[in-house]
């Protein structure tokens, strides 16, 4: 092993990524591996990113100009995550201001279709990201709900279901979001049928069974795209919801007549748990499709006694058992939030790796930011996921091999108890010490 660099946490001095240098430790014995094969390789990573909500844009332009910019260079700079993708939602979602659409209420014609809402804070702050990368941030973009006149419930929120009627209405509002977007110099890359189809929320949300969405899919949205000239272009992704249904939920799309033609992959949440087997009978039986994370956050109603060592490591733990799984690209949630998680219209707040603070025009990294970093600083938009296997199961650990050959391995310790390993790659091997609840990312060449 060439240029070994280990890179590790050091909060206790306010560093984050400090790096020191690892002794080669030769020939490896049996005892206390992480074997990496790197011409065993997985999944292509496109890359890491987070969503530009309301809640997030608003807050953003409420900083002041000098945080602006530090904040911009956390997310997408090349001293901060190194960000290259993004989320964003078609009309309003449960981060945002209050309920919005882009046309008046029953405009069955789209004649008053204007995203001038979305202009206000949305697109400067995307448009900022793209000054940082040098380059526009890939972007998904994924429905909360329709306008409600086109809901069987008449309002966005509460679920309630697209009405068959408006299924052709409700496709061409997809591509006229998506031209817009475009006319603003903004491509969107992919989009999902529905956020959370499956879930009855008190803010913006619509529901959607297997055969539902399979026949906007295949009836509607696929054919618009197709007659505009998109489909390719924009990729259509399914579920956008908790991985324990995802495989039936896809598996049932596809199986219907027409589907594999509109359908290029399934999109998964956290909520509901692990389930990185799901993930992996998905890449299993459909290897020809991807798999995105497109959300995932810390709920403050579900887990407001937890501390954030807790909430780093459960961002760690699921971005290496969703890559390990499949996933080709990761979402965090918002990518700024207020002092209190939010705005949020209807009191859902929620934790952010990087938050305002009470004054509006400041800002604080939480520790997930830093947790987050050792997979989205280092793992490169075209890296493969590689196999390795770990002597301990209480380790979380992923391998992979960058486009330009360097390897970077990620090992979690969630235990109270430091744990020994050697990483070892064909005869050559490194030792390191993985203490209580830390997390480490060694970086080498062959």
């Amino acid at each position: 092993m060439k240029n070994i660099r280990k890179i590790e946490t050091d909060f206790g001095s306010g560093l984050f990524w400090h790096e020191s240098t690892l002794e080669n430790a030769g020939p490896a014995g049996e005892m206390k591996l992480l074997v990496v094969y790197p011409k065993e390789t997985e999944t292509e990573i496109r890359g890491f990113g987070g969503a530009f909500t309301e809640a997030a844009a608003h807050t953003y332009a409420g900083l002041a100009e000098g945080e602006k910019d530090k904040l911009i260079k956390a997310l997408f700079g090349p001293e901060g995550l190194r960000y290259n993708i993004g989320r964003i939602h078609m009309n309003s979602c449960d981060f945002a201001l209050g309920n919005y659409t882009y046309i008046d209420e029953n405009d069955e014609s789209l004649d008053s279709f204007s995203i001038e809402h979305d202009e206000k804070e949305i697109i400067p702050m995307i448009m900022d990201a793209e000054k940082e990368l040098g380059k526009q941030p890939v972007l998904i973009m994924a429905p909360w709900s329709p306008p409600s006149f086109m809901k069987t419930n008449g309002e966005m929120n509460h679920g309630g279901n697209l009405k068959e009627e408006y299924a052709d209405l409700w496709a061409r509002y997809f591509v006229r979001f998506i031209r817009e977007y475009e006319k603003r110099g903004l491509d969107i890359s992919f989009t999902t049928i529905q956020n959370e189809p499956n879930a009855v929320q008190t803010w913006d949300s619509c529901n959607y069974t297997t055969e539902q969405e399979a026949d906007f899919i295949v009836n509607h949205l696929g054919p618009e795209l197709k007659k505009a000239g998109l489909l390719g272009k924009v990729k259509i992704f399914v579920w956008d919801h908790n991985k324990e249904e995802a495989y039936n939920r896809f598996s049932g799309i596809l199986e219907t007549a027409g589907a594999d033609e509109f359908v290029s992959g399934c999109a998964v949440h956290w909520y509901s748990g692990d389930h990185f087997d799901t993930l992996r009978l998905i890449r299993k039986n459909y290897p020809d499709k991807e798999i995105f994370f497109t959300e995932g956050c810390v709920e403050y109603s579900i887990l407001s006694g937890a501390g954030d060592v807790h909430f780093a490591e459960m961002y760690a733990h699921q971005m290496i058992g969703n890559l390990k799984g499949g996933c080709s690209a990761i979402f965090d949630w918002n990518l700024l939030v207020d002092h209190k998680g939010g705005p949020n219209h209807v009191g859902n707040y929620c934790d952010a790796p990087i938050k305002a603070l009470e004054d509006g025009k400041t800002f604080e990294k939480k520790l997930s930011y830093y947790y987050i970093g050792h997979l989205s600083r280092y793992v490169k938009e075209g890296a493969k996921l590689v196999w390795s296997s770990c002597y301990d199961s209480n380790l979380d650990t992923a391998a992979f091999v960058n486009p330009d050959g360097e390897r970077t391995i990620v090992v979690l310790n969630r235990t109270d108890r430091e744990i020994p390993l050697v990483i070892k790659e064909g005869d050559s091997s490194v030792k390191l010490s993985l203490k209580p609840h830390s997390i480490q990312t060694v970086l080498y060449v062959m």
